[in-house]
């Protein structure tokens, strides 16, 4: 959602299926103030809901940002679609923010991950 620079780079964890995920895939407009503080907030927001599982984000350099929200059940989900201040972030998002966007919902059945051992790294000896 935000601009993440500052965020980890760390692939949310799988988690045990069954969950919900919501891909958000948008092109932005040149102009977008307030984008910033309205996506700030968005994510503090979406942070509070019962079942809010984390957020993955990308950008490639021609503009296509990618955001996945992960949910843990479905009324998690709705209560984030339907909350009163995404709503009208989505109408400005339509307004002012987006040359296009499109919303993949699903339902994961399968998830797993993986993560590098890291080897302990010692004094040099010589």
């Amino acid at each position: 959602m935000s601009d993440h620079s500052v965020a980890p780079v760390v692939p949310v964890e799988a988690y045990e299926p069954p969950y919900y995920v919501a891909v958000f895939t948008a092109v932005r407009t040149q102009d977008q103030s307030g984008y910033g503080e309205t996506n700030e907030r968005m994510e503090d927001l979406v942070k509070d809901i019962p079942g809010y599982l984390g957020m993955d984000y990308a950008q490639n350099p021609g503009g296509l940002a990618i955001t996945v929200g992960y949910f843990r059940d479905a009324e998690a989900l709705a209560e984030w679609r339907y909350n009163a201040e995404h709503r009208a972030a989505q109408k400005r998002g339509q307004a002012e923010w987006y040359e296009s966007y499109s919303l993949h919902v699903a339902k994961v059945e399968r998830s797993h991950g993986f993560v590098r051992a890291r080897v302990p790294q010692g004094p040099a000896t010589g």
